[in-house]
């Protein structure tokens, strides 16, 4: 699976320096799919090399040519969608057509950012001055350090991969040890746009070592990395050294909130998008169900019989559900399950493996009633489909009870009130806010968070400041 991947600098697919590899695992099957490369800290410095001269050709590309380069890349994804998913889905696990849908998705971000790099705009400032000028405009910040996790290995490369690329910037990225293959045949395809060597880089293996190497380079200007708290607040303290620019997309929990007027057949619908996607491994999945006393009843019984007909089996064989990602996820899970019922909570369908599985890290979707605030699951992030259910009585109660989180990803409310709905939209202390949709991650709208969940923005017209330094030019005319 991996024999034609390996570390990616100078234009190229390199092996090792040791040729060491690691085992990547199936979790529908808990078989080895095979042996991806293991960089040495070599092979970093070699890629740090490889970047730093693909930064000093990249930036000269004039906007127009580096847009349609990266057209080209977008183009390439669409052509080569089967075989890019297919890894996803053997690596993480999630069903095919979501693994399809996911490339569709990478490959909009690539097209976005294609467009975006034409419209890097500067600005002329009136001088105070008669005889001076006053202009502002925008240069690449230099290579960066795109980390990325497991569970959307390649729409979160591509959205590193390609605003980076699209400023003028070269990247290395580094793709979690569950998903290398995913990223590997990603960067595969892509290189073959025309970048010059060196723009794109890629390096698989030790994710702290591998990190902690590239963030201590003089060379890396920015890092880009979308992970846990835990993990971004460990490479926040690494990247303070250099003083380095930092964007970070870190843990969610999202409140979802159902109003006494939504049309629950619709609300419904739409938590079981937003709560099964990957299986509730996304960050911004619905992980507290508050729903309005009047229609509790009503919602859960219809969310527990629509849960109860998801068919779960091996990501290429058509189901609705895969299996958690790996075993120490599988296992964690299955400690949250029997810490919330320890704690009060009632399970209403699922918490348990699902006995027809000799193999796979298979674990049955799961609703609970009769939580409370203070439960363990209401400020751990799942990570599953795990979806704890409780009650509110007016506006102002489920707001305060919303917002008292760590975490501001993302938040889903169900209204037939445009009132309601801005009126909850502002007061949510969140990133995004998606009203009567479960759709939020687009590639025409920023996507990122407040509080702990992070900083910065990826997506939309915004992300591409995040890659370019301001330079104030003033000019005086009278030499």
């Amino acid at each position: 699976m991996y024999n034609n991947f390996g570390q990616f600098y100078d234009g190229k697919w390199n092996a090792s320096e040791d040729k060491s590899t690691y085992e990547v695992i199936n979790p529908c099957n808990e078989e080895v799919i095979g042996n991806a490369s293991n960089a040495t800290m070599n092979d970093v410095d070699k890629a740090l090399k490889s970047a730093n001269l693909g930064l000093q050709k990249w930036r000269q590309f004039p906007a127009w040519q580096r847009s349609s380069i990266l057209r080209k890349a977008a183009d390439l994804i669409r052509e080569n969608k089967e075989i890019i998913a297919k890894y996803i889905s053997l690596e993480v696990g999630k069903p095919l057509k979501e693994s399809l849908a996911e490339i569709d998705g990478a490959a909009d971000i690539f097209e976005w950012n294609s467009e975006e790099t034409k419209r890097i705009f500067g600005k002329i400032v009136e001088s105070r001055f008669p005889d001076t000028r006053v202009n502002i405009y925008y240069q690449p910040v230099g290579v960066v350090a795109a980390l990325t996790p497991w569970n959307f290995p390649c729409v979160l490369a591509a959205r590193k991969l390609s605003t980076s690329l699209a400023a003028g910037c070269s990247v290395i990225c580094k793709p979690d040890v569950i998903t290398p293959g995913s990223v590997m045949s990603l960067i595969d395809v892509i290189s073959k746009a025309g970048f010059p060597d060196g723009a794109i880089n890629l390096l698989s293996g030790d994710p702290a070592k591998v990190s902690e190497r590239l963030i201590s380079s003089d060379i890396i200007k920015k890092v880009s990395i979308t992970g846990s708290t835990r993990v971004g607040k460990i490479i926040l303290k690494q990247a303070a050294d250099k003083v380095q620019r930092v964007t970070m997309e870190l843990s969610g929990h999202a409140p979802f909130i159902v109003y006494d007027d939504a049309d629950i057949n619709k609300a419904v619908d739409m938590a079981m998008a937003v709560k099964y996607r990957n299986n509730g491994q996304v960050c911004i999945s619905a992980s507290r169900f508050y729903i309005h006393e009047k229609v509790k009843s009503e919602f859960q019984k219809l969310f527990v019989e629509k849960t109860k007909k998801l068919t779960i089996g091996d990501s290429l064989s058509g189901k609705d559900l895969g299996p958690i990602t790996t075993r120490k996820r599988l296992e964690d899970v299955e400690k949250l399950v029997s810490q919330t019922v320890k704690e009060g909570g009632t399970i209403l369908c699922g918490g348990k493996r699902p006995p027809e599985f000799n193999k796979g890290y298979y674990f049955e979707p799961t609703v609970f009633d009769n939580i409370e605030d203070n439960f363990t699951i209401m400020t751990e992030e799942p990570f599953a489909a795990l979806s704890p259910m409780l009650s509110f009585k007016n506006f102002n109660e489920v707001i305060d009870r919303a917002n008292n989180h760590v975490n501001g990803l993302s938040a889903y409310v169900c209204t037939s009130s445009m009132s309601t709905a801005h009126k909850t939209a502002d007061a949510l202390e969140t990133g995004m806010v998606s009203v009567n949709t479960p759709v939020v991650a687009v590639a025409e709208a920023p996507f990122g968070g407040i509080k702990q969940s992070g900083y910065g923005r990826e997506g939309g017209s915004d992300a591409i400041k995040d890659y370019l330094n301001t330079k104030y030019l003033h000019l005086g005319l009278n030499g």
